[in-house]
């Protein structure tokens, strides 16, 4: 175990790093940081050039790898680092410096216990991409087809299991401060961080999560999913189907392609509606760079590492927050929050159906170009603090991947109004799900799942209360006498005999 100490002068030497970027400026400023880490932030300053507006971004990936995940999971919880740093570390897209192709080479071949040339015909040096935990290759297989083919880089789970060590060590400290610190759970928020890069380390399960989706979004074809190679994927090497698109990050290249880009913002938000709420399964990390549009109109997806997961019960109070915020309910989505358990039951439905208003009320029925995002989430987290409102895990992912949808949206299509977009699709999902045909359908289910539960419940009747006439029940067994035989407790000779006649007894009644 490390010691406290390496962990200490650890997070100083990232605080330095921080400092010399202005990113714990807030940090000071704030006043629900505890004492102690104000304290070591200023250290952290000490003589140090603060420029005049934070780089948020630029200070994590100066830091490195492990650093710029933990940085996009930050990114996501603007009630704890604040909008402005929230908002400035989506710029965090991966982007490093790639390695010489010969260390990505001895990468593959250790991986496959073969000769690169055994799987690929040919396999471009220059990467397509490189990230903070792996890099992108363009190959032909041996059987013709095209393919990118993704490679860990060596040594980074070594380098992200000392990281995460300390980022736990660090997040324990903190919250045993208590106080605002403890209501946002900065040890959960590592806990999950923790769990994705180890998802993210094995290319085997990313390769999953993509077939997985492929999967789960055969009802919506606008959005593709490239096909995994499977026989060409280990943990260290990932391979599959190679797209040939432009990413939506480029309104121009899209529009000289003649594509729709109005059509392609409904499809991006339709395909996000479908995964996070219909199939409780969606990727989480849809920024401009990951996504492409294909010649014939489709959107697709790459780069699964990060996905969420939400159950069917969250999913339909998800269903009914949003479609309640769109028609103006705002009751229902008051009364909502505290059948979850959001909401501790001390407080006031009504207050805080109030306060959703107002959260609400100035957003309704505007363009995205005329929505202040942020201005929403600080009320929304000024909420949070109000009520009491404990970090959902299960909605942390979520939350990122809206913001990173409605920023891709955005730059489809100034125009478009979110709110509009997605309520045919949430209000048929509720009528589907909630509707008096799903009612009946899950009553018919529930209620064959008790029959074929009857035969079972019927023996154990029989068991507990034997019919009359039948085999009385067997006599208790007698105490295991213990006598003292050759200076040490031993079982007696007669006490086995007994036992071994009760077990036949048993065999004669059944």
């Amino acid at each position: 175990m490390t010691a406290p100490a390496i962990h200490l002068f650890r997070l100083l030497k990232w605080g330095r790093i921080l400092a010399r970027h202005g990113a714990l400026r807030g940090i000071e400023r704030d006043p629900n940081t505890p004492k102690p880490v104000r304290r070591i932030a200023r250290i952290a300053r000490f003589g140090a050039r603060v420029p005049a507006a934070p780089l948020y971004a630029d200070a994590f990936q100066a830091i490195g790898p492990a650093a710029i995940k933990l940085g996009q999971t930050l990114a996501t919880r603007p009630d704890l680092v604040g909008e402005a740093a929230a908002h400035d570390l989506l710029r965090l897209q991966d982007a490093l410096p790639p390695l010489p192709f010969s260390v990505i080479r001895e990468r593959i071949e250790n991986s496959y216990g073969r000769p690169l040339e055994t799987f690929f015909a040919s396999i471009e040096e220059a990467p397509v991409g490189a990230a903070s935990i792996a890099q992108v290759h363009r190959a032909v297989t041996t059987d013709g087809r095209h393919v990118a083919v993704k490679v860990l880089r060596p040594g980074i789970e070594a380098e992200f299991a000392k990281a995460i060590e300390t980022y736990e060590w660090a997040a324990a400290q903190v919250e045993g401060m208590g106080g605002e610190a403890a209501r946002l759970r900065p040890r959960l928020i590592i806990e999950h961080f923790k769990r994705w890069t180890a998802r993210e380390l094995d290319l085997r399960r990313e390769a999953a999560s993509a077939s997985e989706l492929a999967e789960g979004m055969t009802a919506e074809p606008d959005f593709y999913v490239p096909v995994i190679d499977w026989q060409r994927t280990t943990g260290k090497v990932l391979t599959l189907e190679w797209l040939d698109g432009i990413k939506l990050s480029d309104r121009a290249a899209l529009l000289a392609a003649g594509h729709d880009t109005t059509a392609l913002a409904g499809k991006l938000i339709r395909a996000f509606l479908r995964q996070a709420i219909a199939e409780g399964f969606f990727h989480a990390d849809m920024h401009q760079g990951n996504l492409f549009a294909l010649a014939d109109g489709r959107i697709a997806a790459i780069d699964f590492g990060i996905m969420g997961r939400i159950d069917r019960r969250a999913r339909v109070w998800l269903a009914e927050i949003l479609y309640g915020l769109i028609t103006g309910n705002y009751k229902r989505v008051a009364e909502i929050h505290f059948e979850a358990g959001y909401v501790p039951a001390h407080h006031n439905v009504a207050e805080f159906a109030t306060a959703l208003r107002a959260v609400g009320e100035p957003m309704r029925g505007l363009p995205v170009k005329d929505m202040s995002v942020g201005a929403m989430l600080d009320g929304l987290f000024n909420i949070t603090r109000d009520f009491d409102m404990q970090t959902q895990p299960h909605l942390l992912l979520l939350q990122k991947t809206m913001v990173m949808v409605e920023g891709v949206a955005r730059g489809l299509d100034p125009e478009i109004n979110l709110w509009e977009t997605s309520a045919p699709f949430v209000r048929e999902w509720i009528r589907t799900e909630l509707g008096p045909e799903a009612a009946i359908a899950d009553r018919i289910i529930t209620d064959l799942r008790t029959l074929a539960r009857l035969p079972e419940l019927i023996r154990n009747i029989e068991l507990r209360y034997p019919a009359p006439g039948g085999a009385p029940p067997a006599p208790p067994l007698r105490q295991i006498e213990i006598v003292r035989v050759g200076g040490g407790w031993r079982y007696a000779v007669v006490a086995l005999a007994a036992a071994a006649a009760s077990v036949a007894a048993m065999w004669v009644i059944l």
